[in-house]
């Protein structure tokens, strides 16, 4: 009798020496995901991993294995070798992942897993969906709060250049006038030669501030059904030099011919040189700029693909900002994508660029049909 109280004694010991391990793994996952670092998730991870394979009855031969999106911790070296129980990663009410832990199969069977582990082993897998959503909102409120800063910073920009093009206008035009008078009057050829710089500059200044005032729309519109193949065409047959010299091949394609958009003409080919010229400035020798329409129940999308080196992260945010360029000095104003942003945006329409597949960037211009 004394020896089956004794035995009792022991059991009752050895079940509350696994909860307390069981509760301190549940704490210690808890104390990770409080201080989990959202931009380097995977270091929490593999804490809670590691802190996961101490709080099993036999875990000197307990292995943990976790799967959860691009993450991936811990291996297997046969499925059947192995008895495991698994909890699924929730985020979002979606399947994402698992935790799985096995011990060997020749050693052990399903049913030494204890009723409490399989229970800490859902509470874990929970805690780290909760984590996931935590991670994911963050992402989504650090994206809006960009896009709102890019949109304010647009806003006082868009005030700063209309002011800036109105004030330069006058004066230019003055230039330009008083040296063709005088360039009239001129016999020096040397004279006349300086006369005609003045007039060169004065134009090129000219050509800035039309940008500057389409990028604020400050230009009159003519909005009629404009057919993007024409447009397209015409843009190429434009840049067709440029394509030659770089030995580049186009690839239209067209859902139909009869495709467009209510849109100013003038406008809508400026939007369309810049993004395909832009493309050509990146593409590699013998590279393939592609083209492609497609017209949705609601939308009618534009993309432009090329094979160049793409847009860095660290200067993504700023592509449409004026003045901004990756462009060598001299070779770019920084005025280009501002210009098709400020001509979308009157038109009530959007643009936004990606990583393309096979690398380079794609620029996606969605306009609401009308």
């Amino acid at each position: 009798m004394e020896d089956r109280d004794s035995t009792d004694m022991e059991t009752a010991e050895d079940k509350l020496r696994e909860r307390i391990k069981e509760l301190g793994c549940l704490y210690e996952v808890t104390s990770i995901i409080v201080n989990c670092d959202y931009d380097h998730p995977e270091l929490s991870l593999e804490a809670i991993v590691r802190c996961l394979s101490k709080a099993w009855l036999y875990e000197q031969d307990a292995r943990v294995f976790l799967q959860l999106e691009a993450y991936s911790y811990g291996s297997f070296p046969e499925a059947d070798q192995w008895v495991s129980i698994r909890a699924d990663i929730q985020v979002f009410n979606k399947r994402e992942g698992f935790i799985e832990v096995a011990y060997p199969a020749e050693k052990y069977s399903v049913s030494d897993f204890l009723e409490e582990e399989k229970q800490l082993l859902s509470n874990v897998a929970l805690e780290v969906g909760n984590l996931m959503e935590r991670k994911k909102i963050r992402e989504s409120e650090l994206s809006i709060k960009r896009q709102m800063e890019r949109a304010d910073r647009l806003s006082i920009m868009g005030e700063i250049t209309a002011g800036i093009a109105h004030e330069l206008n006058t004066p230019l035009t003055n230039i330009l006038g008083f040296s063709e008078l005088l360039g009239d009057r001129m016999g020096n050829r040397e004279e006349a030669e300086d006369l005609a710089k003045i007039r060169e500059s004065a134009i090129f200044c000219r050509e800035v501030v039309k940008k500057l005032m389409f990028f604020t729309c400050e230009v009159p519109q003519t909005r009629k059904v404009v057919p993007l193949k024409p447009v397209v065409q015409h843009v190429l047959q434009l840049l067709k030099p440029s394509f030659s010299d770089k030995n580049l091949h186009c690839q239209l394609r067209f859902g139909s011919d009869n495709t467009g958009v209510k849109a100013d003409e003038i406008q809508m080919t400026q939007v369309l040189f810049n993004l395909i010229m832009n493309a050509v400035y990146y593409s590699p020798e013998g590279g393939k700029i592609t083209v492609e329409v497609k017209e949705g129940r609601r939308e009618i999308t534009i993309a432009v693909t090329d094979q160049g080196p793409g847009i860095p992260e660290e200067v993504g945010d700023k592509v449409f900002d004026p003045f901004f360029t990756t462009k060598p000095t001299g070779e770019g104003t920084g005025l280009g994508l501002s210009v098709v942003h400020g001509i979308i945006v009157g038109h009530k329409g959007q643009i936004a660029y990606r990583k393309g597949r096979g690398g380079g960037a794609v620029f996606t211009v969605k306009f609401p049909k009308q």
